[in-house]
């Protein structure tokens, strides 16, 4: 299959972050973490919107209730449909932000955090309840990041930037197990960052500083690579209608001279078929 990337939303976005379709909304919704913002981007109509948070913010994820909830430097935060803010869990770490999120199929976000200077054993990954009762799920990991389901919910794929893995866990209840790889990026081929798993339970990652975005076969085959305009993406969601495109967003920090399209929000069309998500029950 050849598909090629275009141009969703033409943005500079310092650190574009977390893509999530709202089918509430029929809007994408993803972030810039270091100029704490979020942006929301209507395919059918072309409208945006972006609203600024007043701190890092690492995902955002829409609610069954409508609003959303913020994975920000401070801790777990709510936005309710008239904008209204509250802290679900706050709880302010020096030298530590939120990071990527997801939202799990039992409506719980999981939630992951590192320090500014992604120091080794500086981040964590936690399940947030719709209660905000917070449970540290893996210890100690360097740089949290893409985190999704297999199709039937049995399996927990996650990324800890630094590993160049892709892990998978066996998902028991509220708890995973058997943290084990899944797949690897070979030196000098970028850094596995967001992911996504589609409908067949495929595995598509973008790799930062590397061009491209891969997709790996549920036995953890590498089955294609897209190549890209931007050096740096950061991650993909399936979004659209019928879930078939697939959103990718990209940062421009830490490049001298980024390309045009650096910290843009990119678009594969009719990629594949994504799995609904499931709104944070909180």
């Amino acid at each position: 299959m050849n598909i090629r990337p275009e141009v969703a939303v033409r943005e500079q976005a310092q650190l574009g972050e977390g893509p999530t379709w709202d089918p509430a909304t029929g809007r994408l919704i993803w972030v810039d973490i270091l100029s704490c913002r979020v942006h929301t981007y209507e395919p059918e109509t072309g409208r945006r919107t972006v609203m600024a948070t007043g701190q890092h913010v690492g995902a955002a994820k829409p609610r069954a209730g409508g609003g959303l909830v913020v994975n920000l430097r401070e801790g777990i935060g709510r936005y309710d449909a008239d904008g209204t803010f509250s802290w679900l869990f706050h709880d302010p770490v020096p030298g530590r932000r939120g990071n990527d999120a997801a939202v799990a199929p039992d409506g719980s976000l999981w939630a992951g955090t590192m320090r500014d200077d992604a120091a080794e054993t500086g981040g964590g990954l936690c399940r947030v309840a719709p209660d905000g009762t917070v449970t540290d799920t893996l210890g100690a990991v360097a740089c949290s990041n893409g985190t999704g389901w297999s199709p039937d919910g049995r399996l927990m794929y996650y990324i800890d930037t630094p590993t160049l893995r892709i892990d998978v866990l066996d998902v028991d209840g509220e708890h995973v197990r058997d943290r084990r790889p899944f797949a690897t990026i070979e030196p000098g081929a970028g850094a596995p960052d967001g992911l996504t798993v589609d409908a067949e339970g495929c595995v598509w990652v973008a790799l930062w500083n590397g061009w491209a975005l891969r997709r790996y076969t549920p036995d953890g085959r590498l089955e294609r690579t897209v190549a890209l305009p931007v050096p740096r993406p950061t991650s993909c969601a399936f979004g659209g209608r019928d879930l078939r495109d697939l959103y990718i967003t990209s940062a421009r920090t830490g490049s001298d001279a980024p390309p045009p399209l650096a910290g843009s929000l990119l678009v594969l069309p009719d990629a594949g078929l994504g799995l609904p998500g499931t709104p944070f029950a909180g």
